[in-house]
């Protein structure tokens, strides 16, 4: 049984984590969140001792390990821009850190965290639970057979509405979240340049605080995407059946359907980095590059395909 603490008990995507725990059949000592709305413990680790403060929470950490009782694994689920010095933390502490995408905002806290890592022997993991989706996989396996001679066409769109809330969170300012295509996009970078090989072009139409439209030239395929969370975006049908989310990702004209199977990608993941076969630095690497230049990219669209979207 390894021993996990949790930083950002009160996200969204903390509850995940603490199934993922649980299921594997570890245990969680110790948690972390400013916010005390974490009630969600109780159904999981109710013995897990709980920290407000990170200065009472690293004592609690380094107090652990100075009796022998060390924490294994230290999740990390905080906001963006916090994920680095997160990382550094669990390594520093001697556990290994289990961290939500985005692993860090820009590609040289990469290399830094590659240094550390090499230093003490722990490993930093991504959650890159696409790569764990069975319609992924099976994608990945098609492409990888193809004898297709000619680039894959695709084109990618996530719409997930967000009301006025969003942009007065820190995932409203682009220095803390790394704006659209960081937030709610790069697990898509990922997949595709997992799938369809590296980048080799990387063109920006559009970048706003609530969109963002671009086109990539994969080894293997031409990607025109489109990312929102503006309701005004979504599909005029989606809208009347009063749904707020629209994602939608065609290859060669035809649908991939993964809005299912996503319940045990997170146990999936923790089950893989248990055995020491995780998605690491290397992994996520590509994906950091993507969007850094995407968040520094001058929009211009008279540079590569437009997106469906952008066009209308």
């Amino acid at each position: 049984m390894k021993r996990f603490a949790l930083i950002g008990a009160a996200g969204y995507v903390a509850p995940r984590h603490m199934k993922a725990i649980k299921e594997t059949g570890n245990e969680l000592v110790a948690a972390l969140d400013p916010n005390d709305s974490v009630g969600i413990i109780d159904s999981y680790f109710p013995k897990a001792d709980f920290f407000t403060e990170f200065e009472r929470f690293d004592r609690h950490i380094d107090k652990q390990r100075r009796k022998g009782q060390k924490i294994d694994y230290i999740s990390i689920c905080s906001p963006n821009y916090l994920h680095d010095s997160h990382i550094r933390f669990a390594l520093r502490n001697d556990a290994n850190a289990i961290c939500e995408k985005p692993l860090v905002l820009n590609p040289w806290n990469i290399d830094g965290l590659e240094e550390i890592e090499s230093e003490n022997g722990t490993r930093v993991y991504n959650i890159l639970q696409l790569r764990l989706h069975p319609s992924l996989i099976a994608l990945k396996q098609q492409v990888d057979e193809s004898k297709q001679e000619n680039k894959y066409e695709i084109d990618l769109t996530y719409i997930t509405s967000r009301g006025h809330w969003y942009f007065t969170s820190w995932k409203g300012y682009n220095e803390k979240s790394g704006g659209i295509p960081t937030n709610i996009g790069i697990h898509f970078y990922d997949m595709l340049a997992w799938i369809f090989g590296k980048v080799q072009g990387n063109e920006v139409h559009l970048l706003e605080a609530n969109k963002a439209a671009g086109y990539l030239e994969l080894e293997n395929a031409r990607v025109r995407w489109f990312l929102s969370v503006d309701e005004k975006t979504l599909p005029e049908n989606i809208r009347k059946a009063g749904q707020r989310t629209y994602r939608s990702i065609t290859v060669n004209g035809k649908e991939i359907e993964f809005s299912g199977g996503f319940t045990d990608l997170h146990t999936l993941s923790y089950k893989g980095i248990l055995k020491g076969e995780g998605f690491g630095l290397k992994e996520a690497r590509p994906s950091i590059e993507t969007v850094y230049e995407i968040r520094n990219a001058v929009p211009d669209m008279k540079k590569g395909e437009l997106h469906p979207f952008m066009q209308k």
